[in-house]
Order: structure tokens, then sequence, then C-alpha cells
């Protein structure tokens, strides 16, 4: 047989585009053993396969295996395979990829976009493969296809030139042996010759690679470095609780076991598995700007990247656990996710599965949903106002706790079962606690009626009730804006003369007090939502709440002051004697300071905040001294 070589030269772009790939693309130099490591996986792979499919094919598939093998001295580390190997065509073609398509066109591309450049060649060997040119000298490859004799060895330093040899003594399978550079720390350039930094790279990225990775020393037998344990290829059946509870330690760290394990996969046109845990409790850096997610990406048992914000919305960051996807669009490096058509699927088929299992949870297993919905309530509201495909699921797991039961809270469904006869609403108040929206003025009617009201404590909610506005068909309306009228009809044939009565008796009173009131307020109006107190202060229906308008400025959005409107009970003693004064001509200055008093009364019952509190003070100081 004639060993036939070949001495090819890049062109002037290609060079441009391997430095750019070297230098550029990669942010972490450890990935080249990744790199080189998933490509002897896939060779077996593909091995195995083509044993299943083509009889003839005589090759020996009792052991595939890779090794990585060191020699300090020589400063070398080759990564080889016993799998499916290449023809001198498919090194040409394959690792020859970069080198016959560089173009000035591609290059462009490269520089203007990394995450999005060159998809076409995207799991193509050649692309991983250049990457050893990070920290190598001189890059050699040899190899053989299975069922071939003649074998073909590639070498090249990345410069100007590679060679091409068929050579006749190449076993089955691939080998990659890298010259490496010297180890420099401040290049983050480690010495790979290192066993102790194999182990750590293999640990980290190829741990649940599905074949042995099998460490080579010299004086000992070699040793598999991979646990080869990817629990979420295996069937759920086969899987021991233990053994799902030792691994959702491995990737979240947690010492304690997970309240939910999700084990799903996905077939069809785009395949996937995916193994998720919800915690048990909350994570300390939940409502960090730059708190970690839970999500670890695989492709192909290789791991890709921590912390996929692709797969989980951000309402469901405290997810645990590992997608492995069997092709997925990456960029050069592997690095970047492209957001592309089956990334979405899989988010989407992900996020519907974790909203089922929480509403399951919540029917079939109520303990474990209270812990649930107290650690991550909270963060998953969040998601009615990111989430508008996933809202109608989100709100059937939503729970709040409401005036029906002082400990427990109810779900929005169980809320329209216990409606009353022609209620067309679904009442709810907002505020900083319990307790004090129950001894809120805006409440008395409601409690006198009998209706039920949600009582909403978190931040979250003062938005998403507006945003989401109805539930079942039903408005969300809060007891604290517009008017209110809960009477049945005949009630209000029975009340309408003296409503009539009391709207001529307060007329010139409620003149004077919007008046006196015109910089606080911007109506002052009888009210029938009161049954004891003597004023409340009510938004109009499509006002900003206070608790908005502080949140938005927090944020550092500047929005208009909102005027809102203060109703008084007509009934109180308090009302009438103002009346009374009113009518007998009284000291207009006792009166507005009575009008001041009577709206910061009402302020602060609902819990808000008065713009002079000494102010208050001093005048209420005054009153009192003159009752002794």
């Amino acid at each position: 047989m004639s060993s036939r070589t070949e001495t090819l030269e890049f062109q002037a772009e290609t060079r441009q585009l391997l430095q750019l790939m070297v230098h550029s693309i990669y942010s972490h130099k450890d990935v080249f053993l990744r790199e080189l490591v998933s490509n002897a996986s896939d060779a077996l792979d593909k091995l195995r396969l083509e044993s299943l499919v083509d009889a003839d094919l005589d090759v020996d598939t009792s052991d595939l295996h890779i090794e990585i093998e060191t020699d300090p001295a020589a400063r070398t580390l080759t990564v080889r395979d016993n799998g499916i190997g290449m023809s001198r065509e498919d090194v040409v073609s394959l690792i020859g990829t970069i080198a016959r398509s560089g173009t000035a066109e591609l290059l462009r591309k490269l520089k203007e976009s990394r995450e999005a450049a060159a998809q076409d060649l995207i799991g193509q060997f050649g692309v991983g493969f250049y990457s050893t040119f990070m920290v190598a000298d001189t890059v050699t490859l040899l190899t053989r296809r299975a069922g071939q004799t003649e074998g073909t060895r590639w070498e090249s330093t990345g410069e100007g030139t590679y060679v091409v040899e068929t050579v006749d003594d190449a076993p089955q399978g691939t080998s990659v042996t890298v010259q490496l550079k010297p180890a420099d720390s401040e290049d983050n350039l480690a010495d790979y010759t290192d066993h102790g930094k194999i182990r750590e790279i293999v640990k980290r990225y190829s741990d649940f690679i599905a074949w042995p990775i099998r460490l080579v020393t010299p004086d000992a037998e070699p040793v598999t470095l991979n646990s080869m344990k990817a629990l979420w290829a295996r069937p759920r059946d086969e899987v021991a609780e233990e053994e799902y509870r030792d691994f959702y330690r491995h990737v979240s760290h947690d010492w304690a076991d997970p309240l939910e394990t999700i084990h799903m996969r996905g077939e069809g046109v785009f395949e996937y598995e995916a193994l998720l845990f919800i915690p048990t409790h909350a994570p300390f850096d939940l409502f960090m700007a730059d708190g970690r997610r839970g999500v670890q990406l695989y492709v192909k048992r290789v791991f890709v990247m921590d912390d996929c914000a692709a797969l989980m919305p951000n309402y469901l960051r405290f997810v645990k656990g590992v997608v492995d996807a069997h092709d997925l669009s990456l960029n050069i490096s592997r690095e970047i996710l492209q957001q592309d058509r089956q990334i979405q699927i899989v988010r989407r088929r992900l996020v519907r599965k974790v909203l089922a299992t929480v509403k399951e949870m919540r029917t079939e297993h109520a303990d474990r949903y209270r812990t649930f919905w107290s650690e991550f309530g909270r963060v998953v509201k969040e998601g009615l106002l990111e989430d508008p495909d996933n809202q109608q699921a989100i709100l059937d797991i939503v729970s709040v706790a409401s005036t029906h039961d002082a400990t427990e809270p109810t779900t929005l469904r169980e809320y329209v079962e216990r409606m009353k006869d022609g209620q067309e609403e679904i009442y709810y108040a907002t505020g900083e606690t319990r307790a004090m929206l129950e001894n809120s003025p805006h409440m008395e009617a409601f409690r006198a009626k009998g209706y039920e009201v949600l009582l909403l404590t978190d931040p979250v909610d003062e938005v998403w009730v507006e945003r989401v506005a109805q539930f079942d068909g039903r408005p969300l309306r809060s007891i604290a804006k517009g008017q209110v009228d809960l009477d049945t009809e005949q009630e209000r044939e029975e009340a309408g003369t003296e409503r009539e009565r009391q709207t001529k008796e307060y007329a010139a009173l409620l003149e004077f007090l919007g008046g006196a009131l015109a910089d606080s307020v911007k109506e002052v109006r009888l009210s029938s939502r009161l049954t004891t107190s003597p004023a409340c202060i009510v938004g109009d229906a499509h006002d900003l709440t206070p608790t908005l308008e502080k949140m938005y400025r927090a944020m550092g959005q500047e929005v208009p002051k909102v005027k809102r409107i203060l109703e008084l009970n007509p009934t109180h003693p308090l009302v009438t004697g103002l009346r009374a004064a009113h009518e007998r001509g009284g000291d207009s200055a006792a009166l507005t300071e009575t009008a001041e008093l009577l709206y910061c009364m009402a302020l602060l019952a609902e819990g808000g905040d008065l713009a002079d509190p000494a102010r208050f003070a001093r005048v209420l100081a005054d009153r009192l001294a003159r009752t002794l």
C-alpha cells in the first residue's frame, strides 16, 4: 500500500477564523477536553448503532470505552476511543469543514454575532476539535474507520498548514494527541497533564456519559473517572427513591430531601429527558437579582451549562435538576443556547409539567402543597405577570388567605364555589398584614352582609390582581375602589327614600369638605360601605393604589400623584355632628381642622402614611385638651 500524504495551506480568511475561535468564542480553556470526550462518546454511539444495523460489520463492541493518557515529560495529552473511527474522506470533510469553509462572509458573521453564527456547523466534529488549539502547540489525530483497513493521520499547528496522511498501522477508532503549551496561570492555562485537573474536568462536564472514561496511569490499572449514572435516562420504575434523593443533593447541594420529583421524557421529532426537583425550602438567594437558577443543560449526557435560563422561566427559578437534549442548536462553543423553536417547545413542556405537578400536589398531598406554597407561593405569583400563556394554570394553584377561615387559605376555585347567590365579582383587599385588612373600614359592609373577601398581603399581589382582572369569567374587584352596592333589589327600593334625604341633607357639607380638602382628595361623598367607622378613603375603579405608587417610585419611575375619594358614613355621630356644626355656621377654621382630622383618621385606618404626622399630632392634642 502506498502512503498518500498531502500538505494543505489554510486560506487567509481561515487563519483569521481559527484565531477567532481559539481566542474569542470559548470562554474557558477546560472545554477542549469536554469537546474531545464528547466527540469520542459520539463515535462510540455511532459504532454501537452501526453494528446493530449492519450485520456484516465485524467489530468488537464488548468493551467500548474512552481513554485519557498523559505524559508529563513530553507534555502530551491523548484522548482515544475504540468507536466508529473516520475514513480519510471523513477527516477531510469533518475536520476540514472550517478549513474549507473559510470565507470572508462566514468570518464576518462570526465577528458580528458569536451567539448566532454558523449554525450549520454545529454538531460537526471539526468545530469542537479546533478548541484544542487554545491549549496546544500541535495537534495530531490518528483514526481508522470500523470495517476499513487504511487509517488516516492528521496534524497541524493551527497556523499556516495541516497534513493529511494515509497510514496502515492505525487501530480502529480515533485518538487525538495534544502537544500542550506550558501551563500559564495568568492566561488561565492549567497543567492538563495533572491527573487531578483531568478528574475535575471529567467530573464537571462528562460524569454522566454512558461510556466509561478511563484515566491511563503508568503503574496501575486504568481508573474509571465518570459515574455513568444518568438517572434521567433510566425508566422511573427502575430508579429507587434513595437514588433520586442522592442525585438531588448532588445537583442542588441541598441538605434536605426534595419535596417533589418530576421525571419526564419528550419523544418525537425532538427528544429529551428531564429530571426536575421541587425543593422543600426556598434558597437564600431566591429574591436576589443575581440568584442562581437550578436547571442544568446536558446534550447527550455532556454537561453544557449551569443555570440554563432558556429552559425555565424566572418565576420557577427554584426548580432544580437536569435537562438532557439529544439534539440542540448551540453556538460554536456549546456555551450559549440559541433561542430556537426546539428550546421553546421544551420550555413549554417543562413549565406545564411543573404546574400540573403542583396542582396534583394540592389535591393529593395537601401537606406537601402547603409547604410548597409557603416557600414558593410569592415567587410563583410573579408568573401571573410574566407568563400569560400559563396564567390560568397558575391561577389554578394560587392559594390566598380569606375571611372565610382564620387560618386555612383558599383557592380561587373554592372561593367561586362559595359565592353568594347573585354575586358576580370576586372581592379582594390588599395591604401589609391580615390584621390590618380585617380591621379596615373598607371591610365593614362586606362583613355585615356576609361576603367573603380575599386578603392579599404580598407586594406582588398589588400588581397581578390588576393584570389578571378576572377568574372563571368573574371580575376581581378591590373593596377599596369604586362604589360599593351590596344591597339586594328589595333593599335598594326600601332604602331609596332615605338615601335621597341624606343626599340633600349632606350636600352643603360635602361641598365644604371638598373645598377644604382639595389638596388631598378629588371628591367627598357619602358611603354605602361603612357601618361603624366615620370615614374611609377609596380610589376610582382604575386608579393606581397608594402601594403601587410607592413601588413604581422605588423603582425610579415617576408617576403622577393620585388623589383619592373621601367617603363619609352618614349615620356616624362624628359625621352627623360635623353636619350640624356646619349648618349652624360654626367657626370655619375649626371645621376645616375637623375635616383634616377626619381625613387623617381614615388614612391611618387603612394603613396609609400621613403627609405631616407632626401636624396631625399637634391638632389632635389641641382638640383633646379642649375637651378636658
